[in-house]
């Protein structure tokens, strides 16, 4: 990072600041005494800004004696940047953190020099501890607050309130202001530096000639929230994960606050298309996942579309930087998934689907010029990545592409990268300033400090040249850092010392030559953000996931159905969100696997028991089945014969009959089959698409040939015969026997037809009439025939028993 020159233009000379110096420290030389006997020495400067307060507050602790017996917690101070004619006051809390009870106590005001560079106000920033000179003197007389008696572990308020114009602030610079509590203890009976907690006080009394311009990333991203599952009503009903989107949307609620602060900003809004997607699902019927796998009915949708509307107006006319839809993780893609083929087709996707998201819902065309890879960290992978996807532009950051030169000064943001790219480096302190706890009141008062103080520095280094610098502040920021920076923001709209640009003119503003243009190479790229990156097993679970898609959505009917969200829940696996999450982040690609799975299981063969097959051909049923409301089409079944000399299959081996089948119904196809031997043949359905590629599992079943040889005919037709032949003989056995049994009888008649002997045989039962006394048919058999023979059967004639 660029440091500030030495001795910018408005500052005093180097032997004017020696002499102020020395004055302060004769003026802080009773007080040494009692001084000498605690440490001063620096610690070290914590990487988060926020959380600064937090780490000295932890070593007052550790270490409660000398200047660091009372901890001096600054927790609000008005107005941030004062003019002259204002009256600043600071308020916060002192706490004894001593074994020993405070007496005669005060709390009071330190205004140190004008500081002279960005350096210079990290450095002072780390300090802990009371040191003369260095922290000014106290401002004193009315404006201090008495406190006669601190207890051990005792915290008390305090309120300081003084006119800017007795704090005797001299040129325009950034301060350093000090708030301690000078007391006395019974083991220390001499007044003297009990605590002390340090800030900075901008000063820009006139507005400047060149002013600064200000491009701020406004940022409106958060985790993943829908699943890949939809409804199966016409409107797709959508399913979420749970209900915490509500949460963040709700008043007060995380998106709630960016929304309400930003659109009171001059801000340039990065908005990740899947926010929008999942915020105007709500707006509609939507289901939410439990645990036990059902599913319960959201009502949250006044609340989604409260924000949505609010959203509308509040990105009217402004610049809107469309991130890709689910914001892919760049770093990721160019280290580990670039790899696994296919994993870069996903991001062009994302990226049009992120265009179209942002244009559909807020009705505005947004820029997709921009990739913002993890924390602006970049390398020559990862920049390729960035821009193969059609974006022109990388926003890194100040600690990733460094300056080499040794500028005095920061230099403007944008700068030529190679081949037709351009990196627009976002200030590294600035863009961090506001991570960390900012729900505790110091935090956010120092944080806001300290990241004016560094704005006005910018300006400082070089106050005739105009410099267009951006900040990219953390992706998904906390309601209270929400807040923190709103309030920061908000003090720079004054303009005496900046003025605000949006991205795309920053990105366009006159490179400066001197600036560093060279990329670094992977090898700088941070360890700690590399083990956060997802692992090369997550795009091969993602490419997965992608062919079985393919395979699936070919068979059918209304392929957006499927396709679109599956397409979606694709693009969210890839989520920057994942970083530090990288077990949900697992779990989600494993459940839009497993409900893929599932649904393509709903297309499939149904089981079915061994057949046996009797004769030579016959055929044999296979059945399908649709469980999708949609119908399907372009689907092949296949029936193979493992042993086509044995059974054939229609012509050959096997026989395909192409499937059509609406949805919820199933259909039976029949196939010919074709027997040539007896015995258990395999036979295997499969289920194919029509480019050839195997669709769901296999149905085997066994056909049992039991095939009917001409032999076997031919004695079924012989015992047929002989059948009929009997039939006959018993029949004019019968026809004799009555015949004869007329003749023998007492009232045999005198009309006998002539010519007929009693062995005419049928031919001569031409059915003549009977005696009027005898009701029944002479022709007619008796009704009943008599007792069967026992006797042995004549030879040659087959008895049926």
């Amino acid at each position: 990072m660029a440091e500030a020159a030495d001795f910018p233009g408005t500052s005093p000379s180097p032997a004017r600041r020696w002499l102020r110096r020395t004055a302060a420290l004769l003026v802080g030389t009773p007080l040494l005494a009692g001084l000498l006997q605690a440490p001063a020495g620096t610690v070290a400067h914590a990487t988060v800004p926020g959380a600064k307060a937090e780490a000295a507050q932890s070593r007052v602790k550790a270490d409660a004696t000398g200047s660091r017996t009372v901890d001096v917690s600054l927790d609000s101070l008005t107005p941030t940047a004062p003019g002259e004619g204002d009256t600043l006051t600071v308020s916060g809390t002192v706490t004894n953190n001593g074994k020993q009870t405070v007496t005669g106590a005060q709390v009071g005001l330190r205004i140190g020099s004008p500081l002279n560079s960005r350096s210079e106000i990290d450095n002072a920033a780390k300090r802990t501890g009371y040191q003369p000179g260095a922290d000014g003197t106290e401002v004193g007389g009315k404006y201090v607050e008495k406190i006669a008696r601190l207890a051990p572990g005792v915290r008390q308020d305090f309120s300081i309130s003084v006119p800017v114009k007795a704090l005797s602030l001299g040129v325009g610079g950034v301060y350093q202001l000090g708030v301690s509590l000078t007391g006395q203890s019974a083991a220390q009976p001499y007044p003297q530096v009990l605590g002390i907690e340090r800030t900075f006080l901008p000063w820009q009394p006139d507005a400047a000639d060149t002013k600064t311009k200000i491009t701020y990333m406004w940022p409106l991203t958060t985790a993943t929230h829908l699943t890949a599952k939809t409804g199966s009503d016409d409107q797709q009903t959508p399913v979420f994960k749970n209900d915490d989107l509500a949460d963040e949307l709700a008043p007060g609620g995380r998106l709630e606050q960016l929304l309400s602060l930003g659109s009171r900003l001059d801000v340039t809004w990065a908005i990740d298309p899947d926010l929008l997607n999942s915020v105007e699902a709500m707006t509609k019927s939507y289901r939410i996942d439990n645990a036990d796998g059902t599913t319960r009915a959201g009502k949250q949708q006044a609340v989604a579309n409260q924000w949505l509307n609010d959203l509308l107006t509040a990105v009217k006319d402004k610049k809107i930087i469309a991130l890709p839809f689910a914001d892919p993780d760049l770093a990721s893609l160019a280290h580990t998934g670039k790899a696994v083929g296919g994993s870069l087709g996903h991001l062009k996707e994302a990226t049009d689907a992120g265009y179209k998201a942002v244009t559909t819902i807020l009705q505005v065309k947004p820029s997709t010029d921009f990739a913002w890879p993890a924390d602006g960290a970049i390398d020559p992978s990862i920049v390729d990545v960035a821009t193969s996807a059609g974006a022109h532009t990388v926003i890194t950051r100040s600690d990733s592409l460094r300056e080499t030169n040794d500028l005095q000064y920061t230099p403007t943001a944008a700068r030529p990268i190679g081949g037709g790219t351009t990196a627009v480096v976002a200030d590294a302190r600035l863009s961090t300033a506001f991570q960390g706890d900012m729900t505790e009141a110091e935090n956010s008062t120092l944080a806001v400090q300290e990241f004016l103080a560094q704005s006005l520095m910018v300006n400082l280094q070089d106050p005739d040249k105009e410099r267009s610098i951006v900040i990219a502040p953390q992706r998904m920021p906390t309601a209270s850092q929400a807040q923190t920076m709103g309030k920061a923001l908000s003090s720079l709209a004054g303009g005496k010392w900046s003025q605000s640009q949006d991205l795309t003119a920053a990105a366009k503003a006159k490179p400066d030559p001197r600036a560093t243009t060279r990329v670094p190479s992977a090898a700088a790229y941070p360890d700690a953000l590399r083990k956060q990156e997802l692992p090369r097993s997550a795009f091969e679970n993602i490419q997965a996931t992608q062919n079985s898609l393919d395979r699936f959505q070919v068979i059918l009917t209304e392929k957006d159905r499927v396709v679109t969200p599956f397409g979606r829940a694709i693009d969210r696996e890839m989520a920057t969100s994942w970083r530090g999450h990288s077990a949900e982040g697992q779990a989600y690609r494993d459940s839009v696997w497993a409900y893929l799975k599932d649904l393509t299981r709903q297309v499939s063969l149904i089981k079915r028991s061994d057949a046996k097959l009797s004769g030579r051909s016959a055929t044999l049923p296979v059945s399908v089945q649709n469980n999708l409301v949609q119908g399907v089409d372009h689907l092949v079944l296949r029936l193979s014969s493992r042993n086509p000399t044995r059974l054939k299959i229609g012509d050959g081996q096997f026989e395909e009959k192409q499937i059509k089948i609406a949805g919820g119904h199933s259909q039976s196809v029949k196939f010919t089959t074709t027997a040539n031997a007896n015995g258990p043949v395999p036979v295997y359905a499969q289920l194919y698409t029509e480019d050839g590629e195997p669709y769901g599992s296999a149905v085997k079943f066994d056909v049992n040939v039991t095939e009917v040889t001409l032999t076997v005919m031919l004695v079924i037709a012989g015992g047929l015969l002989l059948l009929v032949l009997a039939g006959f003989r018993m029949y004019t056995q019968r026809k004799r026997a009555a015949r004869k049994r007329a003749q023998e009888g007492p009232d045999e008649g005198p009309d006998q037809g002539e010519g007929e002997g009693p062995d005419n045989g049928p031919e001569g039962e031409s059915g003549g009439e009977s005696g009027t006394d005898d009701p029944g048919h002479p022709s007619d058999p008796t009704p009943d025939t008599a007792p069967e023979s026992t006797d042995p059967s004549d030879t040659g004639e087959r008895v049926d028993r």
